[in-house]
């Protein structure tokens, strides 16, 4: 992580809280030329085939993955992520990444033709087809910093659009290796990192990008939003969330334990799909709380469970904490950082209030409030008790039970047996509700996004004018009222064969 000083980003460890390095910001004032190289760069590179953006973007993917080791030790220094969290969360399923796009971007981009009737549209043919935008802004976060850009970089290049990628400003040494493999694979400017905060987030929005995907805090989406709003360009938000996983009575204990464990405490909870909330059957609820606990005590602090990102995450998180156990809320485990750089152990607690921060506000970190219920359909009450909509995940033997209660819930991603790790997939839909933002990432929905859809409209039929054009006649509105007859649902059709046939063939004559 980072603290902005002046025009420098100073780097701190979070795993000891010692400065280690310092980074320059890129000069506001060059940030709108930054943008202009890559809308240079980005008219060559549309351009060109999309199988010559293919073999380059294969190139990308192969250069990103050899560099798989140092991006890991960096995720660690910087971030304090544990390796096999590094390797599996980031680097493996970015490679994955790019296998999916590589296997269904020539059909994703292929041009849509409308079937046209004959007779009213003689020689006439039209098609929409996909086109880049141009330059996109990608603002991006700190908690999975190789993979999270990557996820719109990849489609986005595929589709013919540059970049400009500012990471954050707490991650910015990964940020930096990713702009070396760009440098080494791809066209000089079609990716351009510009590093920074607050401000150069906002220049980067001023300075006339085409589309801006955020990812990022409430706060945070709500500002590019009313920027973007003023330039009326258009932006993907991806923001927070207070995720719930609801456990039924006949859940696979053992499952359902280990994985709303893994679903609250990996990546410290610094992820907006993290299982922040659980409601459980009221009839297994003392054995689940027995069980998670005897779970969460069991993970290694520094080796399964890293550190906060900074000061302020953790005083944040152990400030819910503290609210909620002086209202009454139950400790069961964890509840005190450790003392040691921003660690904080796996929390634990039941009896949360429900107007607590900590039950109602993200937290981002690694606490897990738990809470039962007496019937399903007051569990899909309090899993909706929320302004915000992610996901939610529904633990149960009965799956189709399991399924018709999370699609109860008002959220963009619904898991049953499992939990958060469909995000990284580049097939799978990725966005929320509410005020978790709007937009996509991942799959057709998300390549849309990127690009605009062009109507092309191609007349081969030669006459000297349409039968729709001036002037209009008495002969025209009894034809289209034929055809109107003809379309409806119990329409008089020998009426509006007539009315139709009539019609054209005096409009025709007239003309």
């Amino acid at each position: 992580m980072s603290r902005i000083e002046s025009d420098t980003l100073v780097l701190i460890d979070p795993r000891s809280g010692d400065e280690v390095g310092t980074l320059a910001c890129t000069p506001v004032g060059e940030v709108a030329k930054q943008v202009q190289l890559a809308r240079v760069a980005g008219q060559a590179w549309r351009a060109r085939t999309l199988e010559d953006r293919m073999g380059v973007v294969r190139r990308l993917r192969d250069g990103t993955l050899a560099r798989g080791a140092e991006f890991v030790q960096l995720l660690g220094s910087e971030l304090g992520k544990p390796a096999g969290e590094a390797w599996t969360s980031e680097i493996v399923t970015m490679g994955e990444l790019f296998e999916h796009w590589l296997a269904v971007i020539e059909d994703e981009l292929e041009p849509v033709p409308l079937e046209l009737n004959p007779l009213n549209y003689p020689g006439k043919q039209i098609r929409v087809q996909p086109e880049a935008l141009g330059v996109i802004g990608l603002i991006m976060p700190w908690n999975y910093p190789v993979h999270l850009p990557m996820r719109t970089i990849v489609p986005a290049l595929l589709a013919g659009n540059a970049v400009v990628f500012k990471p954050s400003e707490h991650a910015p040494r990964c940020g930096a290796l990713l702009a070396e493999v760009f440098a080494a694979t791809l066209p000089a400017d079609l990716v351009v990192t510009v590093q920074g905060g607050p401000e150069q987030g906002a220049a980067l929005i001023d300075a006339g990008v085409d589309k801006v995907v955020f990812t990022g805090s409430g706060a945070g989406g709500r500002a590019v939003a009313a920027r973007a709003a003023q330039q009326l360009i258009p932006c993907s938000l991806e923001l927070g969330s207070k995720d719930a996983a609801v456990v039924l009575f006949d859940a696979k204990m053992p499952r359902a334990v280990q994985g709303v464990v893994w679903g609250a405490f990996h990546n410290a909870g610094q992820d907006c799909a993290s299982v922040e909330r659980v409601l459980v059957d009221h009839r297994i609820a003392d054995r689940f709380v027995e069980e998670v606990v005897a779970a969460a005590r069991a993970l290694r602090v520094g080796e399964d469970v890293g550190p906060l990102v900074n000061a302020a995450a953790l005083e944040k998180v152990h400030a819910q904490v503290q609210d909620a156990v002086a209202r009454g809320a139950t400790l069961h485990c964890g509840g005190a950082p450790t003392g040691q750089g921003y660690f904080y152990p796996a929390t634990v607690l039941t009896n949360v209030p429900v107007d607590s921060d900590l039950w109602r506000e993200e937290t981002f970190g690694p606490i897990l409030p738990i809470a039962s219920f007496q019937t399903e359909d007051e569990a899909v009450g309090m899993a909706n008790d929320s302004p915000y909509g992610l996901c939610v995940s529904v633990w149960s033997k009965d799956v189709a039970r399991a399924e018709a209660l999370a699609l109860r819930v008002h959220c963009g991603v619904s898991f049953v047996n499992n939990c958060c790790f469909s995000g990284p997939m580049g097939g799978a839909a990725w966005g929320g509700r509410g005020q978790s933002g709007y937009g996509a990432t991942g799959s057709r929905w998300g390549l849309a996004g990127l690009v605009f859809p062009r109507t092309v409209v191609i007349d081969r039929s030669g006459g000297a004018k349409e039968i729709w054009w001036f002037p209009y006649t008495p002969a025209l509105s009894r034809m289209a009222s034929g055809l109107v007859e003809l379309g409806r649902s119990g329409g008089s059709k020998l009426a509006g064969v007539k009315n139709t046939l009539v019609g054209l063939v005096t409009r025709w004559k007239s003309t």
